[in-house]
């Protein structure tokens, strides 16, 4: 009898190497660790290929702070957020009937990936990101209309990757850079 070939590891993307070093870095501003450990376990992640070569340098680390994930939610109705607000590691935006509006323009951004869910029924959204941010469409799934996004020919590295996922019935999501 022969034995099965193991499946490799599961390799991982950087915006999972992101988030591993947001953990130890804030582990370290929050005294958890010292200086030494914080460029110890940065080296580790850094260097690692997959998910279970970070488990151990992440497991001793307090977890994720509470707070990152909000959910904006309206049966009917207008959802707005502008001006200086905080944004969520993850953003999970629900409307059955109504008008979405999300201007992150202006907002306190904290986290290199921001993860917005919409599930939206009939209604338009309109989102508008940091004039350097890198928008992922790659898991939203409309159901009517297309979505209307023209990709940045020149980007500034360092801007927030925003990755736009869940699904839309009958409406259509414009998204567009902010110009300052």
């Amino acid at each position: 009898m022969t034995s099965l070939p193991e499946d490799p590891p599961p390799l991982f993307s950087e915006d999972d190497r992101d988030t591993a070093v947001q953990r130890v870095q804030e582990a370290y501003a929050e005294g958890h660790i010292s200086h030494e450990e914080m460029d110890e376990r940065l080296h580790q992640v850094l260097t690692a290929k997959t998910h279970s070569e970070l488990v151990p340098v992440l497991a001793s680390l307090p977890e994720e702070k509470a707070g990152t994930a909000s959910t904006i939610a309206a049966a009917s109705g207008r959802i707005k957020r502008r001006g200086a607000w905080r944004v969520p590691r993850i953003l999970k935006v629900a409307s059955a009937f109504g008008r979405v509006y999300l201007d992150l323009s202006r907002a306190v951004i904290e986290h290199p990936v921001v993860d917005i869910e919409l599930q939206l029924g009939t209604g338009r959204a309109k989102i508008t990101v940091p004039r350097d941010a890198i928008v992922d469409l790659d898991d939203l799934h409309t159901g009517w209309k297309d979505t209307v996004y023209k990709t940045r020919r020149r980007s500034r590295p360092g801007g927030p990757r925003i990755r736009i996922s869940g699904t839309m019935g009958f409406g259509r999501l414009k998204i567009r850079h902010a110009r300052r």
